[in-house]
């Protein structure tokens, strides 16, 4: 990046370091920084949406729908997350690569299982061999989103269902009474009145969230933790800039990271808390009337 780096033999001090911290591959582990914070402001509300509608199918009075909706949360729940996160997007990949060749290879008379492998036509492939490397990364990171929104959906669903019971049954007999229909209730009364009792298991979740982006290490992500590794290991006179096992310094860059993090989350939800018991017939809510 400097000029005086074109030589980093001839380097000392804090030169040295200067060039050592800006190399290409210390730009990429800054860069991931901001990869973990975007991953998780696009993975949070596709999961609260996910959440949202296994909550509502939890409550439907249509048997199998709610069937559906209960044996979601209960399943997803009852499994290690870890097992959903190397099982889904292999199971997205070879879902969405199954209706493609359905689709675009009518003609195949061949079995896309054969023994181990999942084969399927040239055309059906995700990405396709011609399309750019960036379409190949970003096809794993939507596979991860994927992973984690299914996951973490689950959770936000149980959250959502408790939330909305605990709304009192007395406002939805009085909407009711009003003439409104069940759905009209729902829309006016339960949805808006829920948050501020799911917002505690919510911001929960949040920070279960927040720890679990590590995980993309074992989908094959280059996150946080793949740079730290790679770039903390010792490296000999091999390499520009050699120096010990420096690891201990990098992960522990990471645990400042995460717990800054989590800190400046868990004040934006105590505010957000505040606002949304405004008016309400809670503790929060009473405690802010008073003030």
């Amino acid at each position: 990046m400097f000029d005086f780096c074109a030589d980093p033999k001839s380097l000392e001090g804090f030169r040295w370091l200067v060039c050592y911290l800006t190399t290409g591959k210390h730009l990429l582990f800054y860069q991931s920084f901001f990869f973990v914070i975007a991953l998780m402001l696009v993975t949070a509300p596709v999961a609260l949406g996910v959440g949202f509608l296994g909550a509502l199918a939890s409550r439907s009075r249509i048997l199998p729908v709610k069937w559906i909706g209960l044996g979601y949360t209960s399943i997803v729940r009852g499994v290690p997350d870890i097992a959903f996160f190397l099982f889904m997007p292999l199971a997205l990949d070879q879902g969405l690569e199954w209706l493609r060749h359905k689709t675009r290879c009518p003609d195949w008379d061949q079995p896309v299982r054969q023994g181990n492998d999942f084969v399927v036509c040239a055309q059906a492939k995700l990405p396709l061999s011609s399309a750019p490397q960036w379409v190949h990364e970003y096809y794993g990171v939507a596979l991860g989103i994927g992973a984690f929104a299914f996951v973490f959906g689950a959770f936000a669903a149980y959250v959502l269902a408790g939330a909305m019971n605990a709304v009192p049954r007395a406002q939805m007999e009085t909407a009711e009474a009003y003439g409104m229909t069940r759905r009209q209730a729902t829309r006016r009364i339960l949805i808006p009145q829920m948050w501020v009792y799911a917002l505690p298991g919510l911001s929960n979740l949040w920070m279960i969230l927040i720890k679990a982006t590590p995980l993309l290490f074992l989908l094959g992500i280059t996150d946080v933790v793949y740079w730290a590794r790679e770039l903390g290991g010792r490296k000999t006179s091999a390499f520009d800039y050699p120096h010990p096992d420096w690891r201990l310094w990098y992960f522990l860059a990471l645990l400042v990271f995460y717990l800054t993090l989590t800190k400046v989350s868990q004040l934006g939800f105590d505010r957000l808390a505040r606002r949304l018991s405004r008016g309400q017939a809670t503790l929060g809510g009473m405690q802010e009337a008073k003030g």
